[in-house]
């Protein structure tokens, strides 16, 4: 298990990770990046990269929707005008890798993606409306290519999209696909 605090730009960032620990580093580094180019009032991250079964497991109990979903994130603290100043992003490590390949793309970079998506629910995005869903894919490939990673969906065709339910304890879902 790799655990690691970092701080940079008023960020306090742990990444967990018992699986893909050697992309902890580069998760790591260019979620900093990220937080640097949007200036969010988060000031606390954590990352968590799980396998299926304990995605699987979060996804059931905090959305009551079974099976593994990609990302979850969770907000931990707010400032007095109600922002997010701490969270928690769970990234399914098996569903990037599948995803990854199935979209032709460097697995680190889907990995990236997930922990991007997840701290933009935490900055107040959220892709659970077709417009929303645009908005947010949009900023996610502005910010992969401001790290200079290029875009993941601005080349794809869009997906169709999967109507969520709109019931949720503290958390946010994945499956942007």
């Amino acid at each position: 298990m790799s655990s690691t605090t970092t701080t940079a730009t008023k960020l306090t960032l742990r990444i967990h990770a018992q699986l893909a620990a050697a992309h902890a580093a580069f998760v790591r580094a260019n979620v900093r990046r990220a937080h640097a180019l949007i200036k969010p009032p988060l000031r606390e991250l954590s990352i968590a990269m799980v396998n299926d079964a304990r995605m699987s497991e979060l996804h059931e109990r905090f959305m009551n929707i079974p099976g593994p979903t990609d990302v979850l994130s969770f907000e931990l603290d707010h400032d007095d005008r109600g922002r997010v100043t701490a969270g928690e992003v769970v990234v399914c490590v098996p569903e990037a890798r599948r995803q990854a390949n199935k979209r032709g793309i460097p697995f680190r970079i889907e990995l990236l993606l997930y922990a991007l998506h997840g701290m933009l629910h935490l900055c107040g995005f959220d892709d659970r409306t077709d417009r929303g869903f645009r908005i947010m894919h949009r900023r996610e490939d502005d910010i992969l290519i401001a790290l200079g990673f290029g875009p993941v969906f601005a080349a794809a065709p869009a997906p169709a999209r999967v109507r969520r339910p709109t019931k949720r304890r503290n958390g946010y879902g994945g499956n942007r696909r």
